[in-house]
């Protein structure tokens, strides 16, 4: 198709010639888009993208830098040939397509795409965290910036910026993890957005950063634990003594019901509720699922004590001012966990909460009890055993194996028997 064409916008030299102004000098590209340019004092010109068709859904949208003073590099300095073809994928997806396929509705940013995945997980039950974490961590230029117009080199050099700072490698993956979903969704959502090779090598995890902190507490200690959090409130003392009888995840246990307590004389347990992990879908669907997990007489009497006068639907376990421990626990109990911690002698920015599970799981272990039962107790898989915990079951298998060892007597220590 033909070239729009405005001379005073075509080439650096052309446009030197324009008196400096916040207002854009624009170009018609197609019926309601057009292609701006805003000429800066500084001699950095930049180019935006207006789609006005008379309706509230008009926008405008900068998008890049003119290559004023620097070579075009057509990802973020564009001179007026890659410009054009820019204004046109934003305004509709094609730089190429029929004049009337013109779209309507601004491109979504990341900080868009970010709001549009909470709501997202809100709607399917999933955290919210997932959602607000990158944020934390994300340039505002990024967060600014439309999710069509992202490149892999700018994702990775944000990436990489991030190795050696504050976050783990570790939880730079987790957050990449995060991050990806989101611009996957805002694809889904936008036929404009074509570049989804972008966040897939830019976002790509880095690699041996695998940290699963499988912090294992001997008995005693968990014991000693579970005694410090009761020291200091009765209600976290009865939430860490159920994380450390049944292995559960702080949010399982904090989804817990009064109902789900069964208190029987001769095997006391509890309905667990499940986690919802494992993919998106369904995900309502199986946090509400309940498995069979067994507890300790003890433990029974006390949440049996402790539940009282409440409604079978009402939360089993709660903080010491009478509210449940919400979707998010840590965010009620942090404080106080690394206070019991650090009373117990061990490390608050080492050992959490979660310590209690991975010591639950390895307890099994060691005491025998089949893979498959333990990853059942525990609301997992046997390949996630397996993965996390392959040490300790070596560790607890190799009793069981050296029972199979086949022992013979040296050939040189062998006695010829009397004919």
């Amino acid at each position: 198709m033909p070239k729009p064409r405005k001379i005073a916008l075509e080439t650096p030299t052309s446009r030197a010639k324009l008196t400096p102004r916040k207002a854009s000098y624009f170009v018609r590209v197609a019926p309601h888009i057009a292609l701006g340019y805003r000429r800066n004092a500084s001699g950095f010109g930049t180019w935006s993208v207006r789609f006005a068709d008379g309706s509230p859904s008009g926008w405008l949208k900068k998008f890049g830098t003119a290559d004023d003073l620097e070579p075009a590099n057509n990802t973020s300095v564009f001179n007026y040939d890659q410009a054009l073809k820019q204004a046109r994928t934003l305004a509709r997806g094609e730089a190429d397509v029929d004049a009337g396929n013109a779209g309507g509705f601004a491109p979504i940013t990341v900080d868009g795409a970010l709001s549009r995945y909470e709501a997202d997980l809100k709607a399917r039950g999933g955290s919210i965290y997932n959602a607000r974490m990158p944020r934390r961590h994300l340039t505002a230029a990024l967060l600014a910036k439309p999710v069509a117009l992202l490149s892999a080199n700018e994702l990775k050099t944000w990436r990489d910026s991030l190795i050696g700072g504050e976050l783990a490698d570790s939880s730079i993956n987790r957050m990449l993890k995060c991050l990806r979903p989101a611009m996957k969704l805002a694809a889904r959502h936008d036929p404009r957005i074509t570049n989804a090779e972008a966040w897939t090598t830019g976002l790509e995890s880095l690699p041996d950063a695998v940290n699963d902190r499988n912090v294992i507490l001997a008995d005693r200690v968990v014991s000693a634990f579970v005694r410090a959090s009761y020291a200091r409130a009765g209600a976290l003392g009865l939430y860490v003594d159920t994380l450390a009888v049944t292995g559960a995840r702080p949010s399982q246990a904090a989804r817990l019901l009064v109902a789900d307590l069964i208190a029987d004389a001769k095997a006391p347990r509890l309905r667990m509720p499940k986690s919802g992990k494992g993919g998106s879908k369904n995900r309502v669907a199986r946090k509400a699922e309940r498995f069979s997990v067994p507890v300790t007489s003890a433990l029974a009497l006390k949440l049996k004590a402790a539940a009282k006068g409440r409604a079978p639907d009402a939360p089993l376990l709660l903080q010491a001012d009478g509210t449940p421990w919400g979707e998010r626990p840590s965010d009620n109990y942090r404080e106080d966990v690394r206070e019991v911690v650090t009373a117990i002698g061990e490390d608050p920015d080492t050992v959490s909460l979660y310590a209690l599970r991975h010591s639950s799981i390895v307890r099994a272990l060691l005491l025998n009890v089949p893979v498959r039962i333990v990853a059942a107790s525990h609301d997992t898989s046997v390949a996630a055993i397996e993965k996390h915990y392959s040490k300790f079951i070596l560790e607890h298998s190799d009793d069981i194996s050296r029972r199979a060892l086949l022992h013979h007597e040296d050939a040189d220590n062998v006695v010829a028997m009397a004919s």
